[in-house]
């Protein structure tokens, strides 16, 4: 809904540039104009605001556009459709499109669409990419994630177990800016993995319908074999299971799709539990010595999405924040999301393309400039109807 109200307030940043008299009788002016089609891929995760990143600043920009759901939660975008066409949207200005891959080819290379933004897996947004681009369109593609939180020695213990616990169980870990690694620095090591297991005991994992549940299922049967695999590969791997959530039961819900929060420690960056984006309940510590130590295993990591530093030191949170290498950074925040007039987005393999999503690069990504020179002769004025072979600023 932040995105939705930015896009109300879009004229302010769709005004242009006006120069007087650049040169004799010569005006210097630019506008932005709307691309015309533009199309939307969006995720399970987040049915709605997703796209909601989306549609609302392509359509405040004067684009029409169309939405292609993920086919695993439909209903989302056909409700947000509805809502349009109550408010008085023309017929045609939002469209839903469902399917699975046939109809996002279909977006990929239609020619009357004129651009497409992206969000999911990195593999599918290094493919969105690569095919939209070759067909002529502009392409932001959102890829995955390997959030890191750092946790100093000289932070708040409680306070970072508290919200790392939170920014990694919550929504199952299936969302792109969850902490599913934590570096912790020096002495902070045993101190912050005792208190995370005791929360991640803490955690009721339940169905969404009941008030008191903390975690719910992960999205499909095979997301939570998945999950289940990649515990059973870090133990293997020599990773210790401080908290296996493998065997989660749920009264009620034997064939439920769940997985228990899952802590491990003494993880190393070359098994696949740190290596891969889960998207699942699962947390990994990882070990470091010092703050340049934890900054160079960030900026090592492919993925740039976001991450976080839990200090009670400014200068460590400064360098912190201008040498590691990702788009999005908290500081004693765990999930950095940006409000929606700043934008969204990642760097690395967390991005394909120039423009971050919503927010000021929205209106950029959703638009073209036009630069115009403009004079106005009347008659031969000082004879200003006399042609050079300059510029026109050198006459």
């Amino acid at each position: 809904m932040e995105v939705v109200e930015f896009a109300c307030g879009i004229p302010q940043l769709l005004k242009g540039e006006y120069s007087d008299q650049v040169s004799t009788d010569i005006d210097l002016f630019s506008f932005r104009q709307p691309l015309g089609v533009c199309a939307g891929i969006t995720p399970f995760n987040f049915p709605a605001m997703v796209p909601m990143w989306m549609h609302p600043i392509a359509i405040a920009c004067g684009n029409t556009f169309v939405l292609k759901p993920s086919e695993r939660d439909p209903s989302a975008a056909n409700f947000i459709a509805g809502l349009y066409a109550r408010a008085g949207l023309p017929d045609g200005v939002f469209n839903v499109v469902h399917g699975d891959k046939v109809a996002v080819d279909a977006l990929l290379d239609h020619p009357d669409v004129a651009a497409v933004s992206f969000v999911g897996s990195t593999p599918i947004a290094r493919y969105v990419h690569a095919r939209g681009t070759k067909s002529g369109k502009r392409v932001q593609a959102l890829g995955g994630a390997k959030n890191h939180a750092v946790v100093m020695p000289d932070a708040d213990l409680d306070f970072a177990a508290n919200h790392i616990t939170a920014a990694a169980y919550g929504s199952a870990g299936e969302r792109c800016m969850a902490i599913s690694a934590v570096v912790a620095v020096g002495a902070a090591g045993d101190a912050l993995v005792a208190r995370l297991k005791a929360k991640a005991l803490e955690i009721k994992v339940g169905p969404g319908s009941d008030a008191s549940s903390d975690m719910g299922p992960v999205v499909t049967a095979q997301a939570r074999d998945r999950v289940a695999g990649y515990v059973t590969r870090g133990a293997d791997a020599g990773a210790t299971v401080v908290v296996d959530g493998r065997q989660c039961t749920v009264d009620g819900y034997a064939g439920g799709f769940y997985v228990g929060p899952t802590l491990f420690d003494n993880v190393a960056t070359n098994m696949d539990i740190y290596t891969d984006e889960i998207f699942g309940p699962v947390l990994s510590v990882v070990r470091a010595a010092t703050l340049h130590d934890a900054i160079e295993l960030i900026n090592a990591n492919p993925y740039g999405n976001g991450t976080a530093i839990f200090t009670s030191s400014g200068s460590a949170a400064r360098i912190f924040q201008r040498e590691v290498q990702v788009g999005m950074i908290g500081i004693n925040v765990p999930i950095p999301v940006p409000m929606a007039f700043y934008s969204f987005g990642g760097w690395k393999a967390s991005l394909f393309g120039d423009h971050h999503i919503h927010g000021p690069e929205g209106v950029k990504f959703y638009t073209r400039a036009k630069a115009v020179t403009s004079r106005w002769p009347e008659g031969d004025i000082a004879g200003t109807n006399h042609a050079t072979m300059h510029f026109p600023t050198s006459v």
